[in-house]
């Protein structure tokens, strides 16, 4: 019996197998509103036959956008363009489905990046920008404004309110953000949080606000659907935020309730070193779940099935999370399933499309 392909429940939230789609920016929003791409997108994900499915990094309010294009649930017409989405993925798919929210902080107002990337001036559709401290991401940015009381304030309410929402668009889990460089990260790191208030300084009071915003998601989405954190396990910045710190924060947000952790790794600073090859993260998203008792979800170029079930199989992870796989070959899990003996969910449209070799592929 293949690993990857048995069933496994995040909080209560039964998965069907232990392939996820992991958050990936598609940078077509209109405003923050999901438009047709997303439908299409999405559409097409929710057929893979992967176990769960977790909508792209959402902004809970206009600033908190990585880009002028970024998906967001923060006002009623985000809303509604989102469910128009998720009626119509949910008329042919009953795959689970999470989405991430996000602040993108100081890395906040930039061009997508097929236009480069780069920070994007208030004149020409950008925003200023707001962090832990006035500390800019790269040094030809704009330094951002340092978060006051009533701005954090303002961002827990903001997370909160998107959940509220989430949780009237019937979604299945949240995923708080807090990797990548992302506001949540930058509280984490002491390469950006360079407060001398009870938000920096000790690991206690970088992981406070974190920590909070967390609560407020857990409080207003429905205590019998999981909300899990995602996180990079390390800055791979000498000084920054590191695979220590990482265990403590993952057991205080699995004490405070997080369904799982999600580990990756970097995009904090354009200082990092990473040592990248075929599942180069997986060593940190082992050492996590040894020392937590949520399940715990690994990604990094983990592109063949072999790879994943031997994830899943030596104890690295409880699941495992695809994003440029995925992309490239939207029917990896089907493909997959074939490789290792199993079996997978697919549209009764497509059963007349199991090659002959694998006659026994597609649940019915």
């Amino acid at each position: 019996m293949s690993k990857l392909f048995s069933p496994l429940k995040i909080g209560q939230l039964e998965l069907s197998n232990r392939v996820v789609i992991a958050p990936m920016c598609q940078y077509s929003a209109e405003q923050g509103d999901a438009t047709d791409w997303h439908m299409i997108h999405l559409g097409h994900l929710a057929l893979s036959g992967a176990g769960l499915l977790i909508l792209e990094a959402t902004a809970v309010s206009p600033e908190a956008r990585i880009s002028p294009a970024d998906l967001g649930l923060y006002s009623d017409a985000n809303e509604q363009a989102l469910a128009r989405v998720l009626k119509a993925v949910r008329q042919h798919s009953a795959m689970p489905i999470g989405i991430q929210l996000a602040h993108a902080g100081r890395k906040a107002s930039t061009a997508a990046p097929w236009e480069g990337g780069k920070q994007v001036e208030p004149d020409a559709g950008g925003w200023q920008t707001e962090a832990p401290s006035a500390r800019p991401y790269a040094l030809d940015d704009r330094p951002p404004v340092a978060l006051d009381d009533a701005g954090l304030a303002r961002i827990r309410e903001a997370f909160g309110q998107t959940a509220r929402r989430a949780a009237r668009l019937g979604l299945d889990m949240i995923e708080v953000h807090a990797a990548h460089g992302y506001l949540l990260h930058q509280f984490l790191s002491p390469l950006s949080n360079q407060r001398t208030d009870r938000y920096g300084g000790s690991l206690e009071n970088r992981m406070r606000f974190p920590l909070e915003v967390f609560d407020a998601v857990r409080a207003a989405f429905p205590a019998e659907k999981p909300v899990g954190v995602r996180i990079s396990a390390t800055d791979w910045v000498d000084g920054g935020w590191d695979l220590e710190q990482s265990v403590a924060f993952s057991k205080a947000v699995a004490a405070r309730g997080s369904a799982y952790v999600h580990v990756s790794s970097g995009g904090l600073s354009p200082l990092q070193k990473i040592e990248v090859g075929p599942g180069y993260q997986l060593a940190f998203a082992r050492e996590i779940k040894r020392q937590v008792e949520v399940p715990v979800i690994g990604v990094g170029m983990i592109t063949t099935p072999e790879q994943a079930e031997t994830a899943i199989r030596d104890g690295s992870v409880d699941l495992v999370a695809l994003a440029r796989a995925v992309l490239y070959d939207p029917r990896w899990p089907w493909h997959a399933a074939a490789a290792l003996g199993a079996q997978v969910e697919a549209p009764k449209q497509y059963w007349r499309s199991q090659p002959a070799a694998y006659k026994n592929l597609f649940a019915a």
